[in-house]
């Protein structure tokens, strides 16, 4: 009774990497075909002469053996006691695009914007599991999509990014960062550990906003990263519109540049880090790794069964038996 329960206990702790399929049940069925088809013939042949078939019984078993092993190795049995604790590690990032008119100038290819969407998709692939968000700006900043792990939402709400979708009186940094910090604050499910958490302003560098500074100061106090990464070029472009170029009130046609202070000054203030794409530049891998350097928060943590396939110790049995059966000659019909 006793080998029985510890034999019923070991079949419950062995687990299988494969279940029997067409290929095992057809392999069984062949070998015991052939194998019964043998069987008679020999066992026909001692029956006339009255020879003694307990050699070939001996071989029948021992090849049985040899076959039951391989079929046991073939299954992937694993067993043992091994246990690992997995940790789930992530960062919650918040992308602000901004959306003003100025995104249509075309000194970068094909304009500010289109190339932005074009690495988004980069940078939201780089940070597979890691939370993301997206905010939409000019002079005021609305949410696009909230922090989630849907990559494939996110990218559809990166697509639909255009500059009519928000009011086109100016540029702010301010409200941005402002609805970034809040929903970061407030999260539920956030860390005391604030250094998991990081946010990516993307910006030709416009700011005509008076509290930039002082939200600026608030996302350091906070401890989160702030990240710019300007689009543009120095020498600028004119901007596109429906009928043509965009002018000013004395219907000249506006340049507009890449202003790299305004970003350079926020990134230094909140202790990150300016990046920068234009036509002979595109420090967006520069941007990935810098953010990859960040230890993301505990999220979640779980012991997860590392039993190892040992089907090499089966593999081996038979293979020694095989050999045996090849190296030792067994007269089945005896005189």
């Amino acid at each position: 009774m006793d080998e029985l329960t510890c034999c019923a206990t070991f079949a419950e702790y062995m687990t299988w990497a494969h279940s029997l399929g067409i290929f095992e049940y057809t392999s069984i069925f062949l070998f015991l075909l052939f194998y019964a088809i043998f069987m008679n013939k020999v066992m026909r042949i001692n029956k006339s002469i009255k020879s003694s078939s307990k050699q070939f019984l001996w071989k029948f078993l021992l090849r049985l053996t040899y076959f039951s092993l391989f079929l046991v190795a073939l299954l992937g049995p694993s067993f043992g006691e091994a246990t690992k604790e997995v940790k789930s590690m992530g960062k919650d990032i918040f992308i602000c695009v901004d959306l003003s008119q100025s995104m249509n100038a075309f000194d970068v290819q094909p304009t500010r914007l289109e190339r932005v969407k074009f690495e988004l998709k980069n940078i939201i692939e780089a940070f597979n599991s890691d939370r993301k968000g997206l905010i939409m700006f000019s002079n005021e900043a609305f949410m696009q999509c909230p922090l989630t792990y849907d990559n494939n939402a996110l990218t559809l709400f990166i697509q639909t990014l255009n500059t009519s979708l928000v009011p086109n009186t100016g540029t702010d940094f301010a409200p941005p960062l402002k609805l970034a910090l809040d929903k970061l604050s407030s999260d539920k499910n956030a860390s005391i550990r604030q250094k998991s958490k990081v946010i990516i302003l993307i910006s030709d560098g416009e700011d005509f906003g008076e509290e930039t500074e002082e939200i600026g100061k608030k996302i350091e106090e906070a401890n989160i990263k702030l990240f710019t990464l300007g689009v543009g070029t120095e020498m600028g472009s004119k901007i596109k519109t429906n009928r043509g170029f965009k002018t000013d009130r004395a219907g000249n046609e506006v340049q507009s540049k890449l202003n790299t202070t305004a970003l350079k000054r926020l990134a230094n203030k909140t202790n990150g880090k300016y990046f920068e794409i234009n036509q002979s530049r595109n420090d967006v891998n520069k941007l990935i790794n810098t953010i990859n350097l960040i230890e993301g928060e505990l999220r979640d943590s779980k012991n997860i069964d590392t039993k190892s396939n040992k089907y090499f110790y089966f593999l081996i049995f038979a293979a020694f038996l095989l050999m045996g059966d090849v190296l030792i000659t067994l007269k089945i019909i005896s005189l």
